[in-house]
């Protein structure tokens, strides 16, 4: 698995600090994607399990969540990094473009953001979006949480 950078995150998951990663090879290539740099997996580094841990060491007492944006295409790795994050008791999130993601996948999350760019509908904040942001456990839709 490749990211691209490692950033903190306050806005993405509501009321969670997230360790937020970016993850390069998204063939969705959405039109209108924020991130066009991360459809090319070369344009980033390989996320050791070493890189990794030292990062959800770094934040423990400051972040609550791991969030990956992107990398369902690469499932297994996803798990086994989704997986390290609870080991360390954080929460997890997935934001993706697809409609619906793996149920493997889907029993390592806490939150997941479903849904492709489509800029006349706009993001989460936007009442028309086709996105929806859920929580896993409980399927509740929690668009709410991001409108002003």
């Amino acid at each position: 698995m490749y990211y691209y950078r490692f950033q903190i995150a306050f806005q993405e998951v509501p009321n969670e600090i997230s360790l937020c990663f970016l993850i390069c090879g998204c063939s969705l290539k959405c039109k209108g994607c924020h991130s066009p740099f991360l459809f090319k997996k070369e344009n980033g580094e390989c996320l050791t399990d070493e890189i990794y841990i030292s990062v959800l060491e770094k934040y423990k007492n400051y972040a609550t969540c791991v969030l990956f944006m992107g990398g369902e295409w690469e499932s297994e790795e996803l798990i086994h990094k989704l997986q390290l994050a609870k080991a360390h008791h954080y929460n997890t999130c997935l934001y993706t473009g697809l409609d619906k993601v793996e149920q493997n996948i889907m029993n390592e999350l806490t939150w997941l953001k479903t849904g492709p760019w489509i800029e006349s509908l706009g993001g989460l904040t936007n009442e028309k979006t086709n996105q929806v942001f859920r929580n896993v456990k409980t399927n509740e839709k929690l668009n709410h949480l991001f409108k002003k």
